[in-house]
């Protein structure tokens, strides 16, 4: 005798579809979201390295901290180091070159003092992650490399989050860019042992430079350069530091 089920009545039929339905609905509604709402796994650490490295040492710029806080930092270092990215220390980034302590960042951006619109020269882009800090704040930003493998490899980042290809070049950072002068602010990412004459003579009156000076085999420092109205400079000592030394037209001629 053939067995006789109840009909199911519609809304029943429907409740069923809708369950199995949901997943696939979530996933996409999911994929439809503006990627700045997306789940970001890695910004939990992100603030906790905004709050206990920078906050607590005196940034107070909210700029510079909501940039800190939007940058992920963990994109800018090589894989096997991404784990460390949030880490209270430089890591290499190959060819002798490193991304700098965030607290370094953070402070060196503070110092420039950048207001949204203004046009700022990074020299020595290296992984690109200050260039991204930079751009988070002002879209007028040029910056230069001088080791070509570096050049290429932040350069493919920073396309990936819409830097302009033609803000980014390969050359001697020492001389600057002087298609680009004048700048409202310079900063310098690896140390020369002066300051350089001709990054002071695109500086804007008004403008602002930091730079570590110093040998590498010598104590370096942090210093903040003021170019005023008559286009006089003036100099502040922030703090010992360790760079990587500037290299081209930077380096002492034998």
């Amino acid at each position: 005798m053939k067995e006789c089920r109840p009909r199911r009545r519609r809304s029943q039929q429907i409740g069923i579809a809708l369950r199995h339905a949901a997943p696939l609905l979530v996933a996409v509604a999911d994929l439809a979201l503006p990627a700045a709402n997306r789940v970001d796994p890695r910004a939990t650490e992100r603030n906790q390295m905004v709050e206990e490295q920078i906050h607590a040492r005196g940034i107070t710029n909210k700029l510079v901290l909501e940039a800190m806080r939007r940058v992920p930092r963990h994109n800018f270092v090589a894989p096997h180091l991404q784990s460390q990215a949030y880490n209270d220390h430089p890591l290499p980034i190959g060819h002798g070159q490193t991304i700098s302590q965030p607290y370094i960042v953070a402070l060196m951006t503070e110092m420039l003092d950048l207001k949204p619109g203004e046009r700022v020269l990074e020299v020595g882009t290296g992984s690109g992650y200050q260039t991204a800090v930079l751009a988070e704040i002002t879209t007028n930003v040029y910056t230069i490399e001088i080791v070509k493998p570096l050049y290429e490899l932040a350069l493919k980042q920073l396309k990936t989050v819409g830097f302009p290809e033609d803000h980014v070049r390969l050359g001697d950072g020492y001389l600057g860019w002087e298609e680009k002068a004048p700048f409202d602010a310079i900063i310098v990412t690896a140390a020369p042992d002066h300051i350089p004459p001709p990054l002071v003579e695109q500086l804007k009156p008004g403008g602002r430079m930091v730079v570590p000076v110093g040998r590498s085999q010598e104590t370096q420092h942090l210093v903040v350069v003021e170019k005023d109205a008559d286009g006089h400079m003036k100099t502040r000592t922030l703090l010992p530091v360790r760079f990587v030394p500037l290299t081209g037209d930077a380096q002492p001629k034998n």
